[in-house]
């Protein structure tokens, strides 16, 4: 696994732990990795995950599914990221979302319990690990609060203003590109494609942007 402790760095669950603690701590979560195709299911609505998924390769959705297969993105995951912590970390917990590879991905699973506990060995960085986990639950809450306030909004318009607002304030710019496909953007807003490319055809017409797929330039 040390072909990939480039993008374990990044992930917020192993701040402050350098490359070989890393390497230690791996045997110590029982740490295994699994592929997955595109279109995969990671995990399903209705599992029970004992594990904490940290992405290694590719690129994974967290999806809401009714009955009939209409989908809502929760989040999109990436390289360096984890999913599934609150669902493994709670007992008993079982997801009510589902997690699909957008892309051919590699996951690298931890233990939950082994997270939790302390090891036999009382791995000094094991305390570390507990906080990093925490302030990454609060950052997963952050985001799913801001996707609230986006889809809380009453029209097709507004929500696309609200969106569009805050990847301009994240991104530090006017012109910016959106990780989203238009596809994926009115999942991730519950929106009908159509109705939300026409609403983005009379926001130019009106000249409040210009886009181009991913890329918008808001006025």
């Amino acid at each position: 696994m040390k072909e990939y402790i480039d993008t374990m760095k990044k992930a917020s669950i192993f701040s402050g732990i350098d490359d070989g603690e890393i390497d230690s701590m791996l045997d110590c979560l029982g740490a295994r990795t699994e592929s997955y195709s595109k279109g995969t299911y990671i995990l399903r609505d209705g599992e029970d995950p004992m594990a904490v998924g940290l992405l290694l390769i590719g690129s994974v959705f967290v999806i809401k599914e009714d009955y009939w297969g209409n989908r809502n993105i929760r989040a999109t995951i990436t390289p360096g990221q984890v999913f599934a912590e609150a669902f493994a970390c709670v007992e008993g917990a079982v997801m009510d979302v589902s997690v699909v590879a957008e892309k051919d991905s590699l996951v690298m699973w931890l233990d939950a319990g082994r997270i939790l506990n302390t090891c036999p060995s009382a791995c000094l960085f094991h305390q570390r690990m507990i906080r990093n986990l925490l302030s990454d639950l609060a950052e997963h809450d952050l985001k799913l609060n801001e996707k609230l306030s986006h889809i809380t909004k009453r029209t097709t318009r507004e929500k696309l203003l609200s969106y569009l607002s805050a990847e301009a304030r994240r991104q530090g710019k006017s012109e910016l590109y959106i990780s989203l496909n238009r596809q994926q953007l009115a999942d991730y807003l519950s929106v009908e494609r159509s109705a939300m490319s026409a609403e983005l055809s009379r926001m130019q017409k009106d000249g409040l942007l210009t886009t181009n797929r991913n890329f918008f330039i808001l006025k």
